[in-house]
């Protein structure tokens, strides 16, 4: 495994969007291992394929409760909403008050190219949302009801790097 320099905005890579897999392989899974080091190393909660510079349909998020891994995730049947603050590795020192979807249903595939499916819902509904905009060359400053910097506010903690 090996940590991996994070595109930041506002390199055009992030506006790309990202191409499925088709290969389930070996190098795959180290993309996937060196994606799971960066964020951790990061102290983020989530990373997309293209903030490590790779177009691929990627994505692996660790809101607290372990390591997932989605392969060309789909996100569907999303419900309510919800309205919080983002902030993202990518954009460093920006964070955002943005509306997502309450619930949905995460579809994808594992590292081997079997099918997955879950339930997410609250933070992790969020956090699938943030990355999988990621794949599509959207980022949370596009999106955002307000952006701002923490440091300016006068209780600037609290704002989570989701990816």
């Amino acid at each position: 495994m090996a940590i991996r320099k994070i595109v930041q905005y506002p390199d055009p890579i992030l506006r790309e969007k990202a191409k499925p897999v088709k290969k389930f392989n070996e190098r795959l899974h180290k993309l996937l291992d060196d994606m799971a080091e960066t964020m951790y190393d990061a102290r983020g909660v989530g990373l997309a394929g293209p903030q490590v510079g790779v177009l691929k349909r990627v994505i692996v998020v660790d809101p607290g409760d372990g390591l997932i891994e989605v392969v060309n995730p789909e996100l569907i049947d999303p419900e309510g909403e919800q309205l919080g603050t983002e902030g993202c590795l990518s954009i460093p020192n920006l964070a955002g008050e943005v509306r997502r979807a309450e619930r949905l249903i995460v579809k994808g595939q594992d590292r081997f190219g079997e099918p997955l499916e879950m339930e997410a819902e609250g933070y992790l509904a969020r956090v699938f949302q943030h990355e999988v905009d990621h794949l599509n060359g959207v980022l949370f400053i596009d999106r955002a009801d307000r952006v701002y910097h923490p440091e300016e506010e006068e209780d600037g903690e609290g704002e989570e790097r989701l990816s």
